[in-house]
């Protein structure tokens, strides 16, 4: 199995300066106000644990395993360390000293076999409904009564078909004019679990806004995971897995489309930026990743950039009202990581009003399967900030183009009473879109 290098925590540790700069924001101290608990803590016992001076022992786990990995130390550090990728690293560490929990196992498994994955969740959908109700925005869903372990968390809806399984792998929207020597333009699909499953109307989005462009869509079936819940836990195995298999897959249809769209920041980030890290000691795998990575780009950004969809969304009817206000919330991994805020904007803007909420950089607190499942009282603090922020704009809708987001910012506006729902760029401009259409018949 090839991974980044090893890191030498000792020296990062001398090159911290111990500035503070990255407390202020910093997801975990926010909630903590504790130095272990905070970027130049974690890198000052990463040096003391490379100096054997405190063990690698349940207590350090712990510790480790509370940062929510929003990357807003490595963007605010005037050294720019890797705070992230030391906790990635220290996490395989530990997994490799205490293991992965069973239920993160399974769950990676699923993440590796789509078929398996595929009959789960369809027989989710048959049976759930014995435990949970959807909820008003019937995106959702909520237990019936209090349950253990979930109590009265809000989920993404699970449906008996799944996005990628729902339509034909080409989609042909695009009016060829055989007269004209030019090709008209094709992108691929890369959903993610999330949308595939839960928000499978992202995708629907998606199509729509593609048929509306004449851009032909290809659904790339045979996708996996992109890694990400299994890097962020460190299950190195499984994201090597992965990784190679979704590198291959890839470059079986990369020469015939124009692009590969994903509209989900999580995937976005680990394939943009992590794929590449994490092979760094195999300098063939890296040059294949590098080959793919300039037609890779998350929805927005390509619609916004290689489209003219901002310039047809500023002609239709009613785009001068903006009746409706949004609150754009920017997840961690497409602001800090990849840079990417104005483009979902500049499309939404065109038909909605924009209010700002007080930090819309600031972390939803969803933070990778850890936090969710074995300290999810983390999470509840964070997302009650955030849903605090989003209310006072009073906002008719929150978006992101993040599904991770989705799930713990829907769950934590309806803990706080709070009704704003959640709605993802792609569907409020192909709501727009329908809206349009409608008037028109």
């Amino acid at each position: 199995m090839a991974h980044f290098d090893d890191y030498d925590y000792l020296k990062i540790s001398d090159a911290c300066v111990k500035c503070g700069k990255c407390l202020p924001d910093c997801t975990i101290f926010g909630i903590n106000g504790d130095e272990a608990t905070s970027p130049r803590g974690f890198i000052d016992l990463l040096g003391a644990y490379q100096r054997n001076e405190i063990p690698l022992d349940k207590n350090t786990k712990h510790i480790f395993e509370t940062c929510f990995l929003c990357t807003t130390c490595v963007s605010v550090c005037p050294n720019s360390l890797p705070t992230d990728t030391l906790i990635e690293n220290i996490r395989y560490e530990i997994a490799q000293k205490y293991g992965i929990k069973w239920f993160k196992k399974v769950f990676f498994y699923l993440l590796k076999h789509r078929k398996v994955m595929d009959m789960g969740f369809k027989l989710g959908a048959i049976f759930s409904p014995l435990l949970f109700k959807l909820t008003p925005d019937g995106s959702s869903i909520q237990p019936r009564f209090p349950l253990p372990f979930v109590k009265n968390r809000v989920f993404g809806n699970m449906t008996n078909k799944s996005f990628l399984n729902s339509y034909a792998e080409e989609l042909h929207f695009s009016k060829y004019d055989n007269t004209r020597n030019s090709k008209p333009k094709k992108v691929a699909i890369f959903i993610g679990c999330l949308e595939n499953y839960n928000y499978k109307q992202v995708g629907e989005a998606l199509l729509l806004i593609l048929e509306t462009l004449g851009i032909d869509a290809k659904l790339a079936k045979k996708q996996k995971c992109c890694a990400a819940p299994a890097y962020f836990t460190g299950d190195f195995e499984c994201v090597d897995s992965l990784i190679r298999y979704n590198v291959e897959y890839f470059e079986s249809f990369i020469d015939e489309v124009d692009a590969i769209l994903i509209p989900e920041a999580t995937c976005a980030a680990m394939i943009l930026e992590d794929w590449e890290k994490f092979m760094q000691k195999d300098s063939t795998m890296q040059a294949r990743i590098q080959k793919l990575l300039p037609k890779i780009y998350m929805a927005t950004q390509y619609l916004e950039s290689q489209t003219h969809l901002k310039d047809y969304l500023n002609t239709l009817q009613g785009n001068t009202q903006k009746s409706q206000s949004i609150t754009y919330h920017d997840p961690c991994h497409a602001r800090k990581v990849l840079g990417i805020y104005k483009e979902p904007r500049a499309l939404l803007e065109q038909n909605y009003m924009l209010i700002e909420m007080e930090n819309p950089n600031a972390c939803c607190g969803f933070g990778g399967v850890t936090i969710q499942t074995e300290k999810f009282e983390l999470a509840e603090k964070v997302g009650s900030k955030k849903a605090k922020m989003i209310a006072h704009t009073k906002a008719d809708f929150v978006a992101a183009e993040c599904s991770a987001c989705r799930m713990q910012l829907s769950n934590a506006l309806h803990q706080e009473n709070i009704a704003i729902p959640f709605k993802h760029p792609l569907e409020l401009i192909a709501q727009v879109i329908k809206n349009t259409k409608t008037a028109k018949q």
